[in-house]
């Protein structure tokens, strides 16, 4: 029996386990108007404070909602919550629409993105501030790119079956050494997931316009596609940080990880120094480090723990360990009203249980750089039929489809697994759909779109084609789990919570940053 059938075997043995598993979902998405274009509105006050509703914010601008679900164990409360928050939203919106797909709709000028705005307390004003530095970092255009991420976390249960009966201290510490094996190993097969999931094989040309590239575009009317790609919006057109590359963040660790990001905070940009911090009396960034804060760490999976008021999250990580896992590489599916489906969010079951029981040897950074040029080569060109990969700087080179079936021999044993403690066979259905995907990259999400959109003359006519059906969609969704009193309540509640904080006493603007970044001293 191998190592990985024995984990799998101890952690089986309790079915509960896998029907403890804990998800929740963060759907990011642009509000735009009846013709297609970007809406310039502010966010509408009947959906309460962007800063305090615990279900409905902003994220880079005001037209950029994001959408956050409480933790579940249950997939069909988990997408029935974010069905009634996606109904009540566009009951808010009135003409405007939600756009389905990850790349942005038309945008005529970057001057039209306006900054999310979260109030006048210090800390919305430092909301605010570190955005208008991402603006001036990157430009507004990549910071509205929009995703889906999907938090996950294993139940006490689990790790008592891999582990056996543990101190807390113990399991605090095995926890975080099973979050990061599977961390490496989603950075050495997590291409899996642009592969079947990527959304983003084209965008509208005012996406590009006035910046150069070199990728050999095909065009149709206003949009720019990639023939075989899956993902542009993980793609160097996405969110993207030159300064970062040269950061040396291990995983091999939680004290590696965090010795890696706490050096990283405190490295200095001359690229950034030359904006300036304050200018003229005006703030333009929160300080010129190749990191504003941490969030600014672009990356396809974060290691996460809940933080205490007022805690940044590497001292919630140092406090406790990790507590849960960020996936951040989900492009929105434009063939779901809430941008997600019950099949991916299944996949992602299977594929971090398996990450975490299969075998996970250490990382250098010369592997980093191999899975880094994996994950590009399939982001751009991840259709095309044997394209080689390399897993390890002196692995084996197999074609995508020999890698993606070798994972999948263990990963179909994960959904037995599943399917024997949940009854029925939805997780080996998955899994049998997905294999034939490997074969056939065109049935994936980003073989259907591109074809769809040639179909329908443009990538912006397809998506409103699709907003148009999903907000029909949405207005005639009947509440699940919430009711509208209490999404009405907390917006409310939202509202006077921002009040409050305003009201009360508190330093001045500059006082509150200088001791919020005192520890980089």
């Amino acid at each position: 029996m191998t190592q990985f059938a024995e984990r799998l075997g101890q952690v089986a043995q309790d079915p509960e386990v896998f029907k403890s598993l804990i998800r929740g979902i963060e759907r990011e998405t642009l509000r735009y108007s009846q013709d297609g274009h970007l809406a310039t509105t502010p966010h509408p006050v009947e959906l309460g404070s962007a800063y305090a509703n615990n279900w409905i914010t902003t994220d880079f601008s005001e037209s950029l909602l994001e959408f956050i679900t409480p933790i579940s164990t249950s997939i069909e409360e988990l997408t029935a919550q974010l069905q009634d928050i996606h109904h009540f939203t566009q009951t808010k919106l009135y003409q405007e629409k939600m756009w389905p797909l990850s790349m942005p709709c038309f945008v005529g000028d970057e001057d039209q993105i306006n900054l999310a705005q979260y109030g006048n307390s210090n800390s919305g004003r430092m909301k605010t501030l570190y955005r208008e530095g991402l603006k001036r970092r990157y430009g507004s255009l990549m910071q509205i790119i929009s995703g889906v991420h999907f938090n996950f976390s294993f139940p006490e249960s689990f790790w008592d079956q891999l582990y056996g009966s543990q101190t807390d201290e113990l399991r605090c510490k095995t926890k975080s050494e099973g979050y990061f094996a599977l961390i490496r190993n989603y950075y050495r097969f997590g291409w899996l997931i642009p592969y079947f999931f990527g959304a983003s094989p084209a965008l509208c040309s005012s996406f590009v316009k006035g910046n150069e590239s070199d990728l050999p575009f095909g065009k149709i009317g206003d949009t720019l596609y990639l023939p075989q790609a899956t993902s542009l919006r993980l793609s160097d057109l996405g969110y993207t940080n030159s300064a970062q590359s040269a950061l040396k963040i291990g995983f091999n660790s939680l004290e590696e990880y965090l010795d890696g990001l706490n050096q990283a905070i405190r490295t200095p940009s001359d690229e950034f120094a030359s904006i300036g911090v304050k200018v003229d009396g005006q703030y333009r960034q929160l300080n010129t480090n190749v990191l504003q804060i941490e969030n600014e760490l672009y990356a396809p999976i974060r290691p996460k723990r809940v933080a205490l008021s007022g805690e940044k999250p590497s001292e919630a990580l140092s406090r406790g360990g990790v507590e849960y896992i960020e996936v951040r590489s989900l492009d929105v599916n434009p063939y779901s009203a809430i941008g997600i489906d019950e099949d991916q969010i299944r996949f992602l079951d299977l594929f971090l249980t398996w990450a975490t029981l299969t075998d996970s040897e250490p990382m250098d950074y010369c592997e980093q750089a191999c899975w880094r040029e994996n994950w590009n080569k399939v982001i751009i060109q991840g259709r095309k039929v044997g394209l080689p990969l390399q897993i390890g700087c002196h692995g084996e080179v197999l074609s995508l489809q020999d890698w993606a079936k070798r994972v999948f021999i263990e990963i179909i044993q994960v959904a037995e697994k599943m399917d024997q403690a949940l009854g029925g066979e939805d997780y080996q259905s998955v899994c049998y759909k997905l294999l034939s995907w490997i074969d056939d990259p065109e049935k994936t999400i980003s073989g259907r779109l591109l074809a769809d959109t040639k179909r329908s003359g443009g990538i912006g006519k397809l998506g409103c084609e699709l907003g148009k059906e999903y907000s029909q969609h949405h207005l005639k969704h009947s509440f699940k789990v919430y009711s509208a009193a209490e999404m009405e309540a907390e917006a409310t509640r939202s509202l006077k919570a921002q009040q409050e904080l305003e009201a009360a006493e508190a330093p001045s603007f500059d006082e509150f940053l200088a001791d919020y970044f005192s520890y980089l001293e």
